[in-house]
């Protein structure tokens, strides 16, 4: 279909479509309609399909910038999950998780490659995915699918110092902090959100921070954590 949904038209506007049909089939000929279609539909399609963005700050406790920090907005109205959501990489490198955290929408599968020449043993015993790849080197035969909203923390059985973090949130809007503790967020659409910011630092029972949100085009939102910031 060309136009995919197309709103009902009125009674006013279409007369003035026939009219100016008219006048422009008797003067370029019926070639000259379409793009006189394409615009009036243009502008009586829904304002609610414009597409917003927001960039956030996240700082700690002194004022100072968090990187590494997860970023989320979830909508008033909650929206379906996809049937099939790209899979994610979680490599193992000169004995370290990389990265340190990594965001997912919940049902997101998660390759664990290992790239070190001695083998390890991933495992998290978290209530939010609890799995163990046992011994093994180079890349498992399957990923582990997180399938349950919360923070799931990584460790390997064989090194005690690896650690990493996974949070699993309820939306495809969201991101990870870079080294000036900001994040953009693309592709929303205009209206009312949650805005929750999580870090790796924060109590293993504390909950995100959250705030209400308005978002229409464009926006900026800062969040300040009760937290130390860790620099990268």
């Amino acid at each position: 279909m060309l136009f995919g949904h197309i709103p009902t038209l009125s009674a006013t506007l279409l007369n003035d479509i026939e009219m100016r049909q008219k006048n422009m089939i008797g003067a370029a000929g019926a070639g000259a309609l379409l793009p006189l279609l394409l615009s009036l539909l243009g502008t009586a399609l829904p304002a609610a399909s414009a597409q917003a963005a927001l960039a956030v700050q996240v700082l700690d406790a002194a004022g100072q910038p968090v990187p590494n920090a997860v970023v989320y907005a979830e909508p008033a109205t909650p929206l379906p999950t996809p049937a099939k959501l790209r899979q994610v990489e979680i490599e193992q490198k000169n004995k370290t998780f990389f990265p340190l955290v990594t965001v997912v929408q919940t049902g997101t599968p998660i390759l664990f490659p290992n790239h070190d020449t001695v083998r390890h043993h991933v495992y998290s015993f978290s209530p939010a995915k609890t799995f163990e790849l046992k011994l093994y080197s180079g890349v498992p035969g399957s990923p582990v699918v997180f399938d349950k909203a919360g923070t799931v923390v990584l460790g390997c059985n064989i090194h005690d110092d690896m650690v990493a973090f996974v949070e699993v949130v309820n939306t495809p809007y969201f991101g990870v902090t870079d080294r000036s503790g900001t994040v953009r967020l693309e592709g929303m659409g205009n209206g009312k959100y949650t805005l929750k910011a999580w870090y790796f630092r924060m109590g293993p029972n504390e909950a995100a921070v959250e705030q209400p949100l308005q978002l229409q085009g464009e926006a900026r939102a800062a969040i300040k954590l009760n937290v130390k910031a860790v620099p990268l």
